[in-house]
């Protein structure tokens, strides 16, 4: 049997919660259904303190990525390291570049994240936010679908994201919300000034508590029947309008 790449995954009951202690990004955990440790309280607490699933499955799904001494655990590492908004944010201004954030409320579909950060690296964006619990995960199907834009665009977690918001906004950044409820057509704001755009969920958008602290709520003109379009189209749409006005 020829084995996965092992900078994919570690295994091991000690390794696992090693990973877990040292805040390692993590995309999930597979444990086996047998799989007794005295560890596995603190295993599965941390899991849970990071947003971290685990997966109960039969030993053979284990034994067919690794036949080391695994006993009955697995974590799969995430393809990329986050990054810290506040360390990337002075590097944008330093370059001379007038910033350009992308904020991610609850957008949890895997492919709708790949595919807005593969439209963000195409339209300068610097940097993605995201909560650091309820966003999509960043797995293989997100890299596949971002075509490698999840290798060149740092993806900030942010625990609170109206904290992330209030930093930008004391950082010279004005933040606008992207979403039906706005007042104002987004074609009417002016873009080239440092920026950072809020998109929320296809389910229930942008939270109230991030909405709250934005400078401004704005929506895309729509002459259709129906109300809303597509998260990773409407952030498309807004992003592109960054990029013309910046020219």
């Amino acid at each position: 049997m020829m084995e996965k790449n092992t900078k994919d995954y570690v295994f091991g009951t000690h390794a696992v919660l090693e990973a877990l202690k040292a805040g390692k990004s993590i995309d999930k955990i597979q444990m086996s259904r047998e799989f007794k440790s005295e560890n596995f309280h603190d295993i599965r607490n941390l899991a849970r303190d990071n947003d971290v699933i685990i997966q109960r499955v039969p030993v053979e799904k284990i034994n067919r990525i690794t036949r080391k001494n695994h006993q009955g655990i697995i974590a799969w590492m995430s393809p990329v390291d986050f990054a810290d908004i506040e360390d990337v944010l002075p590097g944008i201004y330093e370059k001379g570049e007038e910033p350009f954030i992308l904020i991610l409320d609850g957008v949890t579909d895997v492919r709708n994240f790949g595919a807005l950060v593969r439209t963000a690296e195409c339209t300068g964006v610097h940097a993605i936010i995201i909560p650091d619990k309820g966003a999509a995960r960043i797995n293989a199907d997100a890299m596949k679908t971002s075509a490698g834009a999840l290798n060149r665009v740092p993806v900030c977690k942010s625990s609170v994201l109206s904290g992330a918001v209030k930093f930008l906004k004391n950082s010279g950044l004005k933040v606008l919300g992207i979403t039906e409820k706005g007042s104002e057509n987004i074609f009417e704001q002016d873009m080239k000034m440092p920026i950072a755009l809020v998109m929320g969920s296809e389910e229930t958008g942008i939270s109230n508590q991030v909405m709250k602290h934005v400078d401004g709520l704005v929506k895309l003109p729509m002459k259709g029947k129906i109300a809303s379009l597509n998260v990773s189209v409407a952030a498309a749409v807004s992003m592109y309008e960054v990029l013309r006005q910046r020219g």
